[in-house]
């Protein structure tokens, strides 16, 4: 799901900023049972949309989006 976000975004993430947005969208999707493609989307695009506006710090990144209401 990812990958597919970034193509659509302004910016291009090299591999590990790819893996690392990876990582922490499987994990969200886990805890908080996500199912639905557009809930999947809204997550991807919010997980990248962090990361870009400064949160490179997997651990904070994964807490901030945790606790952003679904």
């Amino acid at each position: 799901m990812i990958p597919s976000q970034v193509f659509q975004t302004q910016s291009v993430l090299n591999e590990a900023e790819v893996a690392l947005c990876q990582r922490v969208f499987d994990h969200v999707v886990s805890v908080k049972q996500i199912t639905s493609d557009p809930q999947r989307q809204d997550l991807a695009c919010r997980i990248i949309q962090s990361y870009q506006h400064g949160v490179k710090d997997e651990d904070s990144l994964l807490r901030l989006i945790i606790d952003y209401p679904s």
